[in-house]
């Protein structure tokens, strides 16, 4: 059985994950309001020149010390309490489309990312996907952040992550899909049968190119609860009309999958 590994940041939603949660952490008093211009400026860095080893490593450290004694349980309702409101809007209706898609075929579909699982876990709650894999910080006797980390779910890392879940699972990666927009997710990418590079940063669109890998661009944010509705008791509702005609249509394609491009095509 294959499976479809998603991305989230700038491949399931339109912005970086933890900084779209800046103003909810500073209403309560855990970052200033320097912390999160601090925090747009490098997402705009990132969307302007693509992820840089150096770079990233420095907004890690400088994130992880930042939450030094935070209560993780502070944090976990600050997200479950302004989920819909932050994230929500910004969901691709492309991603949407091509989830659907993978559930149709029976595939499980599962969130990867760098995130802290405090984010990336009700994320996947939210969309009604199978889980996910995220990066984990450790706790003291107090449940409260030590500001270091316990799993870095980022680069070489998640494609181990992927590789030991799926054993775990019995889900074949030569029939699983993934999804990233960035060349440091290129682990991923080549541990799955059928990588599709998404928004790709150009050093992976370089790849991808020479590769022959799929390119797909995701430009419409939606409102979750205007496209289709979940299996979780956050949104309820009849799921998009179509979703039947969609599975009839699809048909082989490269390695037997039919290509997204086609999807989106269909379910429109």
């Amino acid at each position: 059985m294959g499976a479809a590994f998603f991305d989230l940041d700038k491949t399931v939603i339109a912005k970086a994950s933890i900084v779209a949660f800046g103003k909810p952490l500073m209403r309560q008093g855990l970052i200033s309001r320097r912390t999160v211009a601090w925090a747009v400026a490098q997402q705009f860095l990132f969307m302007q020149f693509g992820a840089d080893e150096k770079r990233l490593k420095k907004v890690r450290d400088s994130m992880l010390a930042l939450t030094k004694g935070w209560d993780r349980e502070q944090v976990d309702a600050i997200v479950r309490d302004t989920l819909i409101q932050i994230i929500e809007p910004l969901i691709y209706a492309e991603a949407l489309e091509i989830m659907e898609t993978h559930r149709l075929r029976g595939e499980r579909i599962y969130l990867v990312s760098a995130a802290p699982e405090e984010i990336v876990k009700p994320l996947a709650e939210l969309l009604g996907v199978d889980g996910s894999i995220a990066s984990r910080s450790n706790l003291d006797e107090n449940n409260r952040y030590t500001g270091t980390m316990e799993f870095y779910c980022y680069g070489p890392n998640k494609a181990v992550a992927i590789r030991e879940f799926a054993e775990r699972t019995a889900i074949s990666l030569p029939d699983s899909s993934a999804y990233s927009d960035s060349v440091t997710d290129l682990p991923m990418l080549d541990c799955v049968g059928h990588p599709y590079a998404v928004n790709p940063d150009k050093q992976l669109l370089a790849i991808a190119r020479e590769r022959n890998w799929e390119v797909l661009h995701f430009t419409k944010p939606v409102r979750l609860r205007d496209r289709m509705t979940l299996r979780t008791p956050i949104l309820t509702g009849a799921l998009a009309l179509g979703g039947a005609i969609v599975l009839a249509l699809i048909r082989g394609s490269r390695r037997g999958v039919t290509s997204p491009r086609a999807r989106l095509k269909t379910v429109r």
